[in-house]
């Protein structure tokens, strides 16, 4: 093997990790908005838990972020919660920051379910 060659097969195990592990950060960051939002929905326990869950399911609907979006604005509006939706966003991006540092080995830990 030349060492283009193992460069190129280095480059694409590289490529494969970083994607890997932003596919983790997205799941996490949803399960940590979900429930960050169901305590905003008053929820606890198990249906705090579904709630989460939902709002990981909600992310394979489509491409991008705006599924989860609109799941929890639509929530928050039929609840009655007063949020708007570039507050949820701002929540979303910091709760991404923080997971992906946490992956990366900065030493956040990952936070519960009294996240924020």
């Amino acid at each position: 093997m030349t060492t283009f060659d193992n460069r190129e097969k280095a480059f694409e195990a590289g490529f494969a990790h970083k994607e890997e592990m932003e596919f983790k950060a997205q799941a996490r960051r949803n399960r940590l908005i979900g429930l960050w939002a169901g305590e905003k929905l008053g929820l606890t326990d198990l249906a705090l838990e579904e709630y989460a869950a939902a709002v990981q399911r909600a992310d394979l609907r489509e491409k991008g972020d705006d599924d989860v979006l609109e799941k929890i604005v639509a929530d928050f509006a039929e609840k009655g919660v007063d949020i708007l939706p570039s507050a949820v966003r701002a929540q979303m991006d910091t709760a991404l920051a923080e997971v992906r540092a946490e992956l990366a080995g900065d030493g956040l830990p990952f936070p519960g379910v009294g996240w924020r």
